[in-house]
């Protein structure tokens, strides 16, 4: 029992009602004791318990947004930011199916997500009820717990015990959760006196500790003359700043950075793609590191896993504390421990290897930045050009939240300063939720945030804007090339028949009256000179949030990528 004083609590409840159903109590005062209190609502009627609890008690900041896939997005934005779990409360059948996107991106991107739906009480499943569909496991395969209530106050301490162990694992295990939480009616009763005190189970505390043959491990990473750390999705300041000199000043070794690892050092090498695209055949397997060591989530450049997939190092090791992809095919060893303890300890006392590897990679990166810079001045106004004006428009000490597809693609080809924070849904990299996403980060955030967007994921997922709670700094950059201009780049893609209709999806849309809708201000351009100029004053103060819509050529986008990467060759 936690020596949590539920004196306080009580006196914090003074002149509140309480739904009387005591699940509604138990759940609403274990997610207050437990610090997760933002509280993402989507209006019903079978969930009117827990919306009552959550929304008359103190402690809790509560939002209502309708659309439920929406509402899941916003909440792994504030989850993303906050870095503690997000519930989201729904009501029973279809509603909760909606969730399910935003499940999975928790599931595979690490962030606390609590799901709470109410549910018909068992008696009334399958039986032909309105609004009722199997809830019990639904998310079976993305979910790290599932906490099934039942009612009844003989099942007291099964519930209490699982919507513990529920809470528990999303604060200790960082991801997504279930707890299904069935309500007979009446549904609106209240109470002036909390019924019950639930038994708090406190989350541990994990403690970080190295394997006892650590020092065989230090020996290989000495020896190795070629080593390479590729760093995936990461949070701002994961890593010391003096571990991140003592990995620059390491001659056998190579730092590869994701534009979304936030990691950032002038020997480090970011634009992977570009740096690597065209490696001489001879020089191949001796550039091909011995010792790979990765940590993060998930990589974005094809480009890279397919070199390390066709020159596979002798060792890999991922750094994570609770699970390894073997993304390359060549895993050896797991390390249970964040990037930055597990560094500390490696490069602790380190001899890096005598050798000329960094340096080598280091002159490729200069030649590759200067043919980079070649293109640009020369290139028609396209994807490429837009993209390159904005990531240099970019306010300092803002935050960047990035869509799927080609906008977290074309990310991958410049440097983005250090100050700016950088985020994407790489988890399972879908385009569904990205603009809903960065409004939670936005509302969460000390940041001014910008969302980049190609048309598709941005009018995909446009009702992110049927939401009360966009912060005025809030700012939408949209990349609209009439469709989904990636697929031009894909071999063969563009001989298919009806390439442009199921592929591609071109459209006329833009964003104009969407904007006027939900009371955003709208430009566009459809140039490069109108676009530097809109972006001069873009990111100042206003009374609501803004959206800028770039217009492209869609014939010509796919043909400038591929000139490109011909031109830095």
């Amino acid at each position: 029992m936690s020596s949590f004083n539920y004196n306080v609590l009580v006196r914090t409840f003074e002149q509140m009602k309480f739904s009387s159903k005591s699940l509604s109590q138990t759940i609403t005062q274990l997610c207050l004791i437990k610090d997760i209190d933002h509280i993402v609502i989507s209006p019903g009627s079978r969930n009117a318990p827990l919306v009552i609890g959550f929304t008359e008690q103190d402690g809790f900041t509560n939002f209502s947004i309708v659309d439920e896939r929406c509402a899941a997005f916003f909440a792994l934005g504030l989850a993303q930011q906050l870095g503690r779990p997000v519930a989201v409360v729904c009501t029973s059948g279809s509603a909760l199916l909606n969730y399910y996107p935003a499940v999975a991106e928790a599931f595979y991107s690490d962030i606390p997500l609590v799901v709470i739906s109410a549910d018909r009480p068992e008696h009334l499943v399958e039986i032909g009820d309105g609004q009722t569909i199997i809830q019990e496991g639904v998310f079976a395969n993305h979910i790290l717990y599932s906490a099934n209530c039942k009612e009844g106050e003989e099942h007291r301490q099964h519930n209490e015990t699982a919507i513990n162990a529920a809470l528990n694992t999303a604060i200790e295990l960082k991801g997504p959760v279930h707890i299904n939480v069935p309500f007979s009616e009446p549904l609106y009763e209240t109470v002036d006196d909390l019924l019950l005190r639930p038994q708090h189970v406190p989350a541990r505390t994990n403690i970080e500790s190295l394997p006892s043959d650590f020092e065989t491990f230090r020996q290989l990473w000495n020896d190795s003359s070629r080593k390479m750390i590729l760093s995936g999705v990461m949070e701002p300041q994961s890593i010391d700043r003096r571990v991140i000199e003592k990995l620059a000043q390491d001659p056998s070794l190579i730092v590869l950075t994701e534009t979304t690892s936030n990691l950032h050092h002038e020997k480090f090498f970011p634009a992977i793609d570009q740096l690597i695209t065209n490696l001489p055949p001879r020089q191949i397997s001796e550039l091909s590191p011995e010792l790979l060591i990765t940590f993060g989530g998930m990589i974005v450049s094809k480009r890279i896993k397919a070199f390390l997939r066709a020159n596979p190092p002798a060792h890999h090791w991922h750094i994570d504390s609770k699970k390894a992809y073997d993304t390359f095919f060549a895993l050896s060893e797991h390390f249970r421990n964040s990037p930055d303890y597990f560094l500390k300890a490696m490069t602790e006392n380190s001899r890096p290897a005598d050798s000329g590897y960094r340096d080598f990679w280091l002159t490729r990166k200069q030649l590759k930045l200067q043919k980079h810079r070649d293109f640009l001045e020369q290139v028609p106004f396209s994807d490429l050009k837009a993209y390159e004006i904005v990531f240099r428009s970019l306010p300092l000490e803002s935050q960047l939240q990035v869509a799927n597809s080609a906008a977290i693609r074309y990310a991958q080809l410049f440097s983005i300063n250090a100050d700016i924070e950088v985020y994407c849904n790489r988890g399972t990299s879908g385009i569904d939720g990205s603009t809903s996403t960065a409004i939670g980060a936005a509302v969460a955030s000390t940041k001014p945030v910008v969302l980049l967007s190609g048309d598709l994921s941005f009018f995909y997922d446009s009702n992110a804007l049927w939401n009360s709670y966009i912060p005025r700094n809030f700012r939408i950059i949209i990349v609209n090339n009439s469709g989904g201009g990636i697929f031009r780049i894909l071999p063969g893609a563009k001989e298919v028949k009806d390439f442009s209709q199921y592929f591609e999806t071109r459209h006329d849309l833009n964003a104009r009256h969407l904007c006027e809708m939900f009371n955003l201000s709208y430009r566009s351009v459809n140039n490069p000179g109108d676009l530097q100029q809109q972006l001069k004053d873009f990111y100042n103060p206003s009374e609501t949030a803004g959206l800028l819509e770039i217009f492209t050529p869609a014939e010509i986008n796919d043909i400038v990528l591929q000139d490109y990467f011909k031109s830095i060759s």
